[in-house]
């Protein structure tokens, strides 16, 4: 599983930072799954200067309406048609994106060629599909806003083949089936349960464990939809010194985001959303406000690659 910073800038963009948007490449084995978080203006172009093309998108996940995570999806999506594509797409966010959408295609004459679902979310379950749950958590903006936690499933324990073959099992099918939890009959009748309290099957892999914040003030559902995440994406889109006036808009400061993620008990906080008033410099003093209080943040710059391990 890995993460792309396409654009880490707040409000507008710099000489070096684009605005808001991050891929998610799961890297399933069996099956190409790769997720776009935001889509600020631009994002299209930042995909040019990298490895991965808009046309393998399975889903897109939009947190709030604001045009610094949203200006760049018409774009997106007209020119992912243009280019032949075909693999179907699926838009989430909140309500007035299929709206937003719909009225940006009409106006401008144009269309998709390829199957595009929206669906407007709210608090809860979005999907439990391919390996892997979402569910959206409310944030505080001024307008709706969610989180969103991705949560991979569980890996099935290694079975003990050894003991199974010694015990008149072939290799095969059964062994899958087994993998998979379930109870398999043999040629002599006996049956032997794949459950994960079984003796043939060690322990369950916990799977990796994400949350990907929108804009947000300081509140409880924040607390909640990071507890125990492997990888925490928050914004950081001013100093704590600046802490009334980014709360007053709907936003985090440095170490306000860093005690999240302590409190939380974090595995590691990627710090992203920076205001345009901070140079390379400035964002060095935010990560160093981060580190005095969770000293596991990464700050994010654009294009940098972050291994969810």
């Amino acid at each position: 599983m890995e993460l792309l910073f396409l654009g880490t800038s707040a409000g507008v963009p710099t000489r070096t930072r684009n605005m808001t948007s991050i891929v998610l490449n799961l890297q399933q084995p069996t099956m190409a799954e790769m997720w776009l978080f935001d889509c600020g203006e631009g994002t299209q172009h930042q995909f040019l200067r990298t490895p991965y093309h808009p046309g393998k998108l399975n889903k897109i996940f939009i947190t709030h309406l604001h045009g610094d995570h949203l200006f760049g999806l018409p774009g997106l999506l007209c020119s992912r048609s243009m280019q032949g594509n075909s693999l179907p797409l699926t838009l989430y966010g909140p309500k007035g994106l299929k709206a937003f959408v719909e009225t940006a295609l009409r106006l401008s004459g144009s269309w998709t060629d390829y199957p595009l679902t929206i669906i407007e979310v709210g608090p809860g379950l979005v999907l439990d599909e391919a390996g892997f749950r979402v569910t959206a958590w409310p944030l505080n903006h001024p307008v709706e806003c969610y989180g969103y936690r991705i949560e991979q499933h569980d890996k099935p324990g290694t079975l003990d083949a050894v003991q199974l073959i010694a015990e008149g099992v072939p290799p095969g099918p059964l062994f899958q089936r087994l993998k998979q939890g379930l109870t398999v009959e043999l040629e002599d009748g006996r049956r032997i349960d794949g459950s994960a309290g079984s003796r043939y099957l060690g322990p369950a892999t916990p799977g990796k464990k994400l949350a990907i914040f929108g804009d947000t003030a300081p509140c409880e559902a924040a607390r909640e939809l990071a507890q125990g995440v492997d990888i925490m994406v928050h914004e950081v889109t001013l100093e704590q010194a600046m802490a009334e006036k980014a709360n007053s808009r709907g936003h985090s400061t440095s170490q306000q985001t860093a005690a999240l993620a302590r409190d939380a008990g974090v595995g590691t906080l990627i710090a992203t959303h920076f205001s345009s008033r901070y140079d390379a410099e400035g964002c060095q003093r935010l990560l160093a406000e981060c580190r005095e209080v969770f000293p596991s943040t990464v700050l994010a710059e654009d294009f940098m690659t972050y291994t969810v391990e």
